[in-house]
């Protein structure tokens, strides 16, 4: 059965920090602010505060500063009136109105423009939205949760960001850490996007392999999550048995040839280690092949290639 989709999967422990500090604040109506690294599931730290949140019942309404045009913010968020400006042919609520009573994720709130900050901050401390065209104060009952991959006080500090805004943000911040120093999650996480994948393109791909689940665990991911999702669902159109076929020249941040070198070097790496423990032996139950998964004639055809003789002296 898959997580739940608001469950953040893993058990590392920053991940375990992610889920406990979103178990103190979800129940509370305080903002919060959700930081981290392109990719690493900020969006899904946020409906999992709006789903244990007295408000899960009301909507979830996410948008993306970085996304909205410069001229059409203030319209987005707070809506506008009929001949507000050319195209505006009809009175449209804006993001904080439909999110009335429940939750708005305002993704990348460090690119919101100084104006559009101004009008955000004057939401989160009076509680009312107006529209564009319009003078009168609409009163709405939304929860902001925002979240950025900037260093918003750095931000602040260059002039770039209120600082007023910022507190009014920053009343509980929630980093994500990056996949990168929780490499623990990563098998839970490839075989989660392995189940969903499958079934949303109907593949049989079932199981993970252990030397993809290895190669997996040791990229740096650069990024995160995404990145991770993204190779699975390739992984799996392209797999045409239960097992899922993986190129490792698919991971971002290196270069056809050093990824090649990367494999041949943690392959070579592997069958050593291998042979060590099972006390220089390739055949039999114990045995280097049987520790690998592989057929004795093809772990020697491996050994010829990486030049490891049969000599336990010469393995270092």
């Amino acid at each position: 059965m898959n997580p739940d989709p608001h469950e953040l999967v893993g058990d590392s422990p920053g991940i375990e920090a992610v889920r406990r500090a979103v178990a103190l604040v979800a129940p509370t109506a305080a903002t919060v602010l959700v930081l981290g690294e392109t990719g690493t599931g900020k969006e899904l730290v946020a409906r999992s505060v709006h789903a244990q949140s007295p408000r899960r019942e009301r909507p979830f309404v996410p948008v993306s500063a970085a996304a909205l045009a410069p001229g059409l913010v203030a319209s987005e968020l707070f809506g506008h009136e009929a001949g507000a400006f050319t195209g505006a042919v009809r009175q449209r609520k804006g993001r904080f109105e439909a999110a009335d009573g429940g939750t708005l994720f305002l993704d990348e709130v460090g690119e919101l423009s100084a104006d559009a900050q101004v009008a955000l901050l004057r939401v989160l401390q009076e509680r009312v939205v107006e529209r564009v065209g319009g003078g009168e104060p609409i009163p709405v009952d939304v929860r902001v949760v925002a979240a950025t991959h900037r260093d918003l006080a750095a931000e602040v500090r260059a002039g770039r960001f209120r600082e007023d805004l910022f507190y009014r943000l920053h009343v509980f911040p929630i980093t994500v850490p990056p996949l990168r120093v929780r490499r623990a999650d990563v098998p839970a996480l490839a075989a989660y996007f392995l189940r969903r994948f499958a079934a949303a393109h109907g593949r049989s791909v079932s199981s993970l392999g252990p030397q993809t689940l290895r190669t997996l665990t040791a990229h740096d991911w650069p990024g995160n999550v995404r990145e991770l999702a993204n190779v699975v669902e390739r992984a799996v159109i392209l797999s045409t048995g239960d097992k899922l076929s993986f190129d490792p020249g698919w991971l971002v941040g290196s270069s056809p040839a050093e990824t090649a070198r990367t494999w041949a070097a943690q392959e070579r790496e592997r069958i050593l280690a291998a042979l060590k423990a099972a006390g220089g032996r390739v055949y039999g139950p114990g045995g280097a092949a049987h520790r690998l998964g592989l057929k004795p004639t093809t772990l020697y055809g491996k050994m010829r290639k990486h030049g490891i003789g049969k000599n336990p002296a010469e393995w270092g």
